[in-house]
């Protein structure tokens, strides 16, 4: 599969367009998956739609490029096959002008291949489907700012309250929903916040790879990410250079989690440089 060259826009959940009731859509083939998420809409009557795909998208089609015997070959399963290889995450199928329902073998296909199918009723329009995705990542995108600038707020006042390190690293792991600690010089844990997140070693082994080594021709990292099962894992080397490190773990990274992160971490920079003067 290509690398995705996906947008900085937050992505739209399937389920969200689905729910637009003026739309009517109706998923009839491919599981019914919650974490489905959409980066763009594209319409294409090819029958190889491979080289025109970037990946993430939902493919529109009215069936123009089917040919008559269609469905007693491998038309069907080599067009859905070319659609996943190339990182389309859902198909669209509009019903008229051209067919009156979805080819049975499509259906099929897109069962074989886990590609979800979505059913456009004649009175939706292609462009209508793409302005509900545009909508939908309009709304996300003003939710996520919102987000972000929610917790740069409660993130300031905590660096005022009487314990500043650990109420910022309280309110961090609130905000990302997972852990967050304070590794001192030595890789001690000096403060932690948050629920118990899986990867706890690999956050600890992370934090080393953004700790300042002190050699002059080896410049270390000033941040890394890492995945482990059930955790996403973030290190931010904090600005005074004497190897206090940021560590994040939580179930899921959102857009604006390193935005969050990164605010958090100037404010530890300045509050550890506190404590080191």
């Amino acid at each position: 599969m290509p690398d995705l060259a996906v947008p900085p826009t937050p992505p739209v959940p399937l389920a969200a367009l689905l729910a637009r009731e003026d739309l009517g859509l109706r998923q009839i083939a491919g599981p019914a998956d919650a974490d489905t998420v959409i980066h763009w809409a594209h319409t294409s009557e090819m029958h190889d739609p491979y080289p025109y795909l970037l990946g993430g998208e939902l493919l529109l089609t009215a069936g123009v490029h089917i040919p008559e015997a269609a469905g007693s070959g491998t038309y069907f399963a080599d067009y859905v096959s070319r659609i996943v290889a190339a990182g389309g995450v859902a198909l669209g199928f509009g019903l008229a002008p051209v067919h009156d329902t979805v080819p049975r073998a499509l259906v099929a296909a897109c069962d074989h291949y886990d590609l979800p199918l979505v059913e456009v009723p004649p009175r939706t329009t292609f462009s209508a489907v793409a302005r509900a995705v545009w909508q939908l990542m309009a709304q996300a995108r003003l939710a996520e700012l919102r987000r972000v600038t929610e917790a740069q707020q409660s993130l300031t006042a905590a660096a005022s309250r009487p314990d500043p390190v650990t109420s910022v690293l309280r309110q961090l792991a609130q905000r990302v929903g997972g852990r967050a600690v304070l590794f001192g010089p030595d890789g001690t844990e000096i403060a932690a916040a948050g629920r118990d997140a899986a990867g706890a070693e690999a956050l600890a082994g992370l934090a080393r790879v953004v700790r300042p080594t002190g050699t002059p021709t080896s410049a270390s990292p000033t941040s890394a990410t890492d995945t482990v099962p059930g955790a996403h894992l973030a290190a931010y080397a904090l600005g005074t250079g004497q190897g206090f490190v940021l560590g994040v773990a939580a179930p899921r990274r959102d857009q604006g989690d390193h935005t969050i992160a990164s605010v958090a971490a100037v404010l530890l920079s300045l509050l550890t440089g506190e404590h080191q003067s």
